[in-house]
């Protein structure tokens, strides 16, 4: 590791760690205040259910008899006494092998032992994979985990250890090992999705607890010592993905980024970070600027990340319109921590509120608004007809976690993420953001079903699909069912295109078959 990178590393590692500090202390003061107001009843149709954030340690020897091991990630919400669903994440962490992802789904049943001690009984299902050769398959990218862990309590936090089995079942890395558990028990607040449309008052976030996402376009521009693993200088590459934040005060907040290349040759190029910054008004409480810090996991698309580990920093601006959406500008340097990738970047975003952001005045401010809708997809897309960059078409089949918000009683804003489960197409991935319109024209029949169509556009990549650039676009026509009485559980099936946008452009047509959870969250 270079001078430069490690001077690099230790000051964005220098700013995290004081900004970590700086927000766990107004954490700490939050905490104080929310015990006083823990009283303070729920809204008459806001709904609770326990939940939990989970993250995890496994070690794997890959075929070379390498070391890695992956970090994984979930948000778990309780379905019932016993059982727990929700979206996960997984990707590598140590060793020489930054850029191995995964995307999916893990199921997970509790039981208690004593007032302080539970086991817990999971299984992960996503797809992904990265940095594939005639030693290392990744084969069509299914990626299976089953896990058996027991677990320590202490207050909301729970830590213990694990033995897992990973699985790449049509490819060649598997391993069981032992690992580290670390969760903290907190609660999902939300409202059913038959609400959607009444005004509501709450003193608590609902829904995912982010206040904003933010969609993202950006490019890095590397150093002129900084090199690909094949050894070759990296070439500046655009990106484009999405950042999710929190506002623990109007001008503070953390939160979650991810993004991949959609241009500059580096298809397959993935990262996911977590990230932290402050601003202040600059003259009108409208015009802020300030800091932001990230640090997370990152690589693919031949770029040399060495680990995975990736921390970035600089300045920010931002302008909050009077009609809720807001504008970004953020910029920097970033690096790896042991590989050679290291640049400078800069990013624009149009952010779009998520909830009625009831941090930003205060956490117990009582806030009113209108319940929308948003809603979770587990989805299945099969494509048959992709062509490959050796030449070759075959069909490829997409397991992807799909969000969608209504944004009024017709229109709504869909997102996904995902990557190839099926083929031999392991380790393409993508990340997609655009707009639907919806209807319900038999909303007396049983299921109330509603049809629609979305377009998208977004970054894709690796597997060997061509992807000139990673641009990639994708739309589609679909109907939905929703089952229980509560209505929030979602059928959705549906048929579409995808098709690349750069260099030797491609097309091939697309099935989609999803389930979805829905929920209700408070908007202005």
């Amino acid at each position: 590791m270079s001078k430069i990178d490690l001077s690099l590393a230790c000051r964005a590692a220098g700013a995290l760690t004081l900004s970590l500090l700086y927000t766990t202390a107004q954490a700490q003061r939050v905490e104080q205040r929310a015990e006083a107001a823990a009283a303070l009843p729920l809204p008459a149709f806001l709904q609770a259910q326990p939940a939990a954030f989970e993250a995890n340690w496994t070690p794997l020897r890959m075929p070379t008899q390498d070391r890695i091991a992956l970090l994984g990630a979930s948000y778990l919400v309780a379905m019932n006494e016993d059982w727990g669903v929700g979206p996960s994440f997984y990707g590598a962490a140590q060793g020489n092998y930054g850029g191995i992802f995964t995307v999916g789904f893990t199921a997970q049943r509790r039981g208690r032992l004593s007032p302080n001690l539970h086991w817990a009984a999971s299984l992960y299902a996503g797809a992904g994979g990265g940095l594939s050769s005639d030693q290392v398959r990744f084969g069509g990218g299914l990626m299976l985990r089953p896990e058996l862990s027991l677990r320590a309590e202490a207050g909301n936090w729970y830590y213990g250890v694990s033995a897992a089995h990973t699985r790449f079942p049509s490819g060649n890395v598997k391993g069981s090992s032992v690992g580290l558990v670390l969760g903290y028990s907190d609660g999902f607040m939300s409202y059913a999705p038959r609400d959607a449309g009444r005004r509501a008052s709450s003193y608590k976030r609902s829904g995912l607890g982010f206040d904003e996402i933010a969609l993202s376009v950006g490019r890095y521009k590397p150093h002129s010592s900084a090199r690909n693993r094949s050894g070759t200088p990296s070439a500046s590459m655009g990106k484009a993905g999405a950042v999710l934040r929190q506002y623990v005060t109007d001008g503070a907040w953390w939160g979650l980024e991810a993004a991949g290349a959609a241009s500059g040759g580096a298809d397959g190029y993935m990262e996911v970070l977590g990230t932290l910054g402050e601003d202040f008004a600059l003259g009108s409480p409208r015009l802020r600027g300030g800091w932001h810090v990230a640090a997370g996991l990152g690589g693919g698309g031949d770029v040399d990340t060495g680990n995975g580990w990736l921390v970035k920093a600089g300045p920010t601006l931002r302008w909050k319109s009077p009609w809720g959406p807001s504008l970004h500008l953020d910029a920097g340097v970033m690096g790896a921590a042991t590989g050679k990738f290291k640049s400078t970047f800069a990013r624009f975003s149009l952010a779009l509120p998520l909830d009625e952001a009831i941090g930003r005045e205060g956490p117990f401010a009582e806030r009113e608004g209108l319940v929308q809708t948003q809603a979770v997809y587990a989805s299945l897309q099969h494509l048959p007809k992709v062509r490959f960059k050796n030449g070759r078409e075959e069909s490829i089949g997409h397991l992807a976690m799909v969000l969608t918000r209504d944004l009024g009683r017709h229109v709504y804003g869909t997102a996904q993420a995902g990557s190839a489960a099926f083929g031999s197409a392991g380790a393409y991935s993508f990340g997609l953001f655009g707009l639907g319109v919806q209807t319900q024209p038999w909303a007396s029949l049983p299921g109330q079903p509603r049809v629609g169509v979305e377009a998208l556009v977004g970054a894709a990549g690796g597997g060997g699909v061509a992807v000139a650039g990673g641009a990639v676009a994708q739309a589609e026509a679909w109907a939905q069912w929703s089952l229980g009485s509560e209505q929030r559980w979602r059928l959705r099936a549906g048929l579409g295109q995808w098709r690349s946008l750069r260099g030797e452009t491609q097309a091939s047509s697309l099935v989609n078959v999803s389930l979805g959870y829905a929920f209700g969250t408070l908007t202005r």
